[in-house]
């Protein structure tokens, strides 16, 4: 049986390697290296999701972007601690912990279907001002389906299934992340031994996500490529159904440039509470941040004169504008989010020669 359960788990596995000869999927060797090092983070974190935190009566919270994981998926912000855990509809939990001073953190309950059809509905929202903090810096909040007679409330509905929450900086150097932890208030039951047949269903989850996943964010970028180096709106409805933040107003984009090309981007500025531009890879992982400068926001842009942006994404730097290195990329794909903005202006693009 074990041995049965492992071979088709390798199957299945197999399939979602077939993103990787698309034929709108680039065939060098760096893409194709970052395609593979793509499909093993989905299932690192896809297992530790799974399988090893999976029982809503014991939740847990991980970080997609925690260094041991480094799991990038559609478009994937750095700014972000991306916090997720089990939960289910039919239980009650207390999300508590310490605020810190990121200035943005929301929680969301949603119903993930990624393994089925690419969706992840929202079932519940909750943002920074409906947190309350106390005088020592702490919160908390109920995750149930039925309203607390008191205090703040994430609702849950029956078909629930995680928890999602971000923590977005803007400036890590200064700024103290939040210390999140869920309980289940609900009576703790016994631990049990494995069951074999959960155990392969754990199993058909993680290698479902994979596929779901890769498949997912490979028809956005083959959708943004009909618009190349243009930062147009999709429509909000594709990016609110996969799990997207309903306060964020997303501006997906495909780049493909020459080395001696520029991709110029100028933009009105709204009054938000954030905003962030990241350049990403054809598999929509975001560049390599920690080394190189593909992303910037409000807090390390640089406005022009007349309040206006203008970003420079290119190979080498221009001396002009805010920089973006393509990190020894030709393509890829971009983001542009407008937090809680008073509206949502539209960026120009062109390409010229440097």
């Amino acid at each position: 049986m074990a041995n049965k359960v492992w071979d088709e788990f390798c199957d299945q596995l197999r399939e979602a390697g077939q993103g990787l000869i698309d034929e709108a999927a680039p065939q060098d060797a760096l893409n194709q290296d970052e395609g593979v090092r793509y499909l093993i983070r989905l299932l690192r974190y896809a297992s530790l999701n799974a399988i090893e935190n999976s029982d809503p009566m014991f939740p847990a919270i991980t970080n997609a972007l925690d260094p041991n994981l480094k799991c990038k998926i559609g478009a994937d912000n750095p700014d972000n601690i991306y916090m997720r855990a089990n939960v289910s509809g039919k239980h009650r939990y207390r999300i508590s912990g310490s605020r810190g001073t990121v200035p943005l953190m929301t929680f969301g309950s949603k119903a993930n279907r990624y393994h089925i059809d690419g969706t992840m509905a929202s079932t519940g929202e909750i943002s920074n001002d409906e947190i309350p903090v106390d005088a020592d810096g702490n919160f908390s909040f109920i995750a149930s389906a039925d309203r607390p007679a008191e205090g703040a409330w994430l609702p849950l509905a029956e078909d629930t299934t995680n928890l999602v929450g971000r923590q977005s900086f803007q400036d890590r150097s200064t700024e103290v992340a939040a210390q999140v932890r869920i309980e289940l208030i609900d009576e703790i039951p016994r631990p049990t031994p494995i069951d074999s047949d959960a155990f392969a269903r754990q199993l058909k989850l993680t290698t479902d996500f994979v596929k779901g996943t890769s498949a997912t964010f490979a028809r956005w970028t083959k959708l943004f490529m009909e618009r190349p180096n243009e930062l147009p709106d999709w429509g909000q409805e594709l990016f609110q159904g996969a799990g997207g933040d309903p306060t964020i107003f997303y501006l997906h984009g495909y780049w493909k440039l020459a080395p001696d090309e520029a991709w110029v981007i100028e933009t009105a500025v709204p009054d938000c509470e954030y905003w962030n531009f990241v350049l990403q890879n054809w598999w929509m992982e975001s560049l390599d941040h920690d080394r190189m400068n593909i992303y910037i926001n409000n807090h390390t842009g640089k406005l022009n004169d007349d309040g206006t942006l203008t970003i420079v994404v290119s190979a080498k730097d221009p001396g002009y504008g805010n920089w973006i290195s393509t990190a020894f990329h030709e393509e890829g794909t971009a983001l542009m989010r407008w937090v809680k903005a008073d509206n949502h202006p539209l960026p120009t693009c062109k390409v010229v020669k440097l």
